[in-house]
């Protein structure tokens, strides 16, 4: 799937903090973790197949 959009987000600093080492210890850019997890939600309820 090419990568064309973008989204912006905006979360509270704690969250990010949280999100950018869970991305480092999986290997991951916080954009591919944040896709990742939007990706799974999506799945499980229904958005994406």
């Amino acid at each position: 799937m090419p990568k064309t959009a973008s989204i912006g987000l905006r979360t509270d600093p704690e969250i990010k903090e949280a999100a950018e080492k869970a991305a480092r210890e999986d290997r991951r850019t916080l954009a591919s973790l944040v896709e990742k997890a939007l990706v799974e939600y999506l799945k499980k309820e229904g958005y994406l197949e």
